[in-house]
């Protein structure tokens, strides 16, 4: 399976004691425990989104702050760094969203440092099996460390800056990594109500690298169309003004974090 949110595989890694991290009943094994908010200097206000096994949304886009806190793994408080992916997705069942398990592979403590093993191996109930499991990404890139490590997802010293989005995924890893996921992106045109509104859908493989999407449905409202092999597409904007959602979705793919589109 695939580290906690990183494409590093962990197959070599020692087994260690299991802890369900905030996991309703009947949804994993293991007692719920806190999710510990802490103040700090740094605390991102950051849009996240979780999408389970066959593009099922589990947690829908929203805006949450990636603060410092910390999690109880196998009776130990566990510090979790501001601006993680791991603080993202806290932040996220803080506000209502899906439980999730945690295994730790190193030793966690008081430091955000000792964090930087812990994994995520399963989210609203659904486990990790075989090579698929869960996997982050950030502005469309998978990590290269672990959601809490507090080097950042590059680890390059630089955590989750505000404003970005950060993405909780079932991989359904193959020799190519994970499936790609979907980006939806309106042309800048006034939103007049009967216009017509260009949009491009785009998917990112686990490097970031984007490629075009052909055959995405793209809807606004009751509205809805296929993309075209550059991944563009055309909607007539609603007749009525206010706002409405702007999605993007394709079989096998994982879909985009929806847009707003307000229609005057």
């Amino acid at each position: 399976m695939w580290s906690s949110g990183s494409p590093r595989r962990i197959a070599a890694l020692p087994l260690v004691a299991l802890c369900a991290l905030g996991v309703p009943a009947g949804a994993g094994a293991g007692a719920d425990v806190r999710v510990i908010s802490r103040p700090a200097a740094y605390d991102p206000s950051v849009e996240a989104m979780v999408v389970g096994r066959g593009g099922d949304v589990l947690a829908g886009a929203r805006w949450v702050s990636a603060s410092a806190g910390a999690v109880r793994v196998a009776g130990r408080e566990c510090a979790v760094a501001a601006g993680t992916p791991l603080a993202a997705l806290a932040a996220l069942r803080r506000a209502g969203g899906p439980g999730f398990a945690i295994r730790d592979y190193g030793h966690c403590g008081a430091s955000p440092a000792s964090s930087a093993e812990l994994f995520v191996y399963s989210i609203g109930g659904e486990a990790n099996r075989g090579q698929s499991g869960w996997e982050y990404k950030v502005e469309g890139s998978a990590g290269s460390t672990g959601a809490a490590d507090p080097s950042g997802p590059e680890g390059n010293g630089r955590p989750i800056s505000q404003g970005q989005r950060v993405l909780w995924f079932w991989c359904e890893a193959t020799a190519g990594g994970c499936e790609r996921t979907l980006a939806v992106a309106p042309a800048r045109a006034a939103p007049v109500h009967g216009a017509r509104l260009t949009v491009t859908v785009t998917s990112y493989d686990n490097e970031g690298r984007p490629a075009p999407v052909a055959g995405a449905i793209v809807a606004l409202g009751s509205r809805a169309a296929r993309t075209d092999r550059h991944g563009h597409t055309t909607l007539v904007l609603p007749a009525a003004a206010g706002g409405y959602w702007l999605t993007a979705t394709r079989t096998g793919l994982v879909p985009a974090f929806p847009g707003w589109i307000e229609v005057r």
